[in-house]
């Protein structure tokens, strides 16, 4: 469903991305993993075309995603932002129902509530909590809005950008088995960055490793573990000896 061919991308000097080949197939979850800096970040930016890369092809569907209605094409995704970007002025439900009461969508305010409130049931949130603000909430409660945000309009792709970050161990295990869960639900196509290695071995399908500005390996997760590649094996056992410098 994506495919990228030679993605490369600079920040004046900085060669961020050097020749990227990626696959992600139809309705299966890709997690991208890699040190920081490496440009998985970067790399989600250009297949959204928040970034323009330099050079190289991204197609979804085999369509160019540089081409073609940009309000269509954005349409078709939802994401899952690290902090959890949530507009503290808004709230829960509106949160919720940002994209839906807005552009194409453009659902009368009532019929928009009525989805915010079972997609919040959806990620374990009762109507409770529809009308507080997100400052009135606990962290791991926020990502679960947030990934509620994600799915409001049945989106076909969904980013999800590092989704464990700054929650405890057992909130974390349930954001993860949310994620795995929805995606299996509604057939959607993920592409998720992590360094939780956890999460990897929970929401992956398929997992590609960055380094150097290139996929390093790619492989169902299966094989993760048990793959020779040196880059690998270092960055899922933590090993601060191996061919990734660390910096001093």
């Amino acid at each position: 469903m994506i495919e990228l061919k030679g993605v490369e991308k600079r920040f004046g000097s900085n060669h961020v991305l050097r020749g990227v080949d990626l696959s992600i197939a139809s309705g299966t979850s890709m997690v991208i993993i890699g040190g920081s800096g490496t440009g998985k970040s970067v790399l989600l930016k250009c297949i959204l075309g928040l970034v323009h890369h330099d050079a190289g092809q991204i197609t979804l569907d085999g369509q160019d995603v540089t081409t073609g209605d940009r309000d269509e094409f954005l349409a078709r995704f939802g994401m899952l932002f690290q902090g959890g970007a949530l507009f503290d002025s808004l709230r829960i439900w509106e949160n919720v129902a940002f994209r839906l009461m807005r552009g194409a969508l453009k659902k009368p305010k009532a019929e928009a509530r009525e989805i915010a409130i079972e997609k919040l049931r959806r990620v374990g949130l009762g109507p409770q909590v529809a009308d507080l603000y997100p400052a009135e909430l606990s962290g791991g409660m926020q990502k679960r809005v947030g990934l509620a945000r994600a799915i409001a309009a049945n989106p076909e792709v969904i980013f999800f950008d590092e989704p464990t970050t700054g929650l405890d161990p057992i909130m974390s295990g349930v954001i993860n088995d949310l994620i795995r869960e929805i995606v299996v639900e509604m057939g959607a196509t993920a592409m998720t960055i992590t360094h939780d290695m956890t999460s990897v071995r929970a929401i992956a399908d398929n997992v590609a490793m960055l380094h150097g500005g290139k996929v390093r390996w790619t492989g169902p997760v299966s094989e993760l573990d048990s793959t020779p590649d040196p880059y690998v094996q270092q960055f899922i056992h933590g090993r601060a000896e191996g061919p990734i410098e660390s910096v001093r």
